[in-house]
């Protein structure tokens, strides 16, 4: 597995981490302390802005999870990589692709979340 592809694995279990002391802890090993962090629907900025951001978004979306999909392509500094957010083996609610910068210690310096489907509700 490559450092990439840790450091986003590291990514998707901020956003999978119910506990607010952990996932405090996982973004700030995960991200600069500058990051700033944006998608169609939130966006949040520094460790505890990305952190109170995670943690509104599990409230929104109960008993989902997110997964990667597939490998990161990284390209210099850049990074791209896939996710789909539902639960274990069904349809997923959500997919999408995000876009994100390394800081010079090679945590994430920002990241770019885009929405590619989205399940409409029954």
């Amino acid at each position: 597995m490559s450092d990439h592809d840790s450091l986003i694995d590291r990514y998707i279990a901020c956003w999978n981490e119910a506990d607010a002391g952990r996932r405090a802890a996982l973004v700030a090993a995960t991200f600069a302390a500058d990051a700033r962090y944006r998608d169609p629907l939130m966006q949040g900025e520094g460790h505890a802005g990305i952190a109170a951001m995670i943690g509104a978004a599990q409230a929104q979306f109960p008993g989902l999870g997110f997964t990667r999909r597939g490998a990161v392509e990284a390209h210099g500094g850049n990074l791209r990589f896939a996710w789909e957010l539902g639960v274990p083996g069904a349809a997923p609610a959500a997919a999408g692709t995000d876009f994100a910068t390394l800081s010079p210690d090679g945590r994430l310096g920002s990241v770019t979340g885009f929405l590619d489907a989205v399940r409409e509700a029954a």
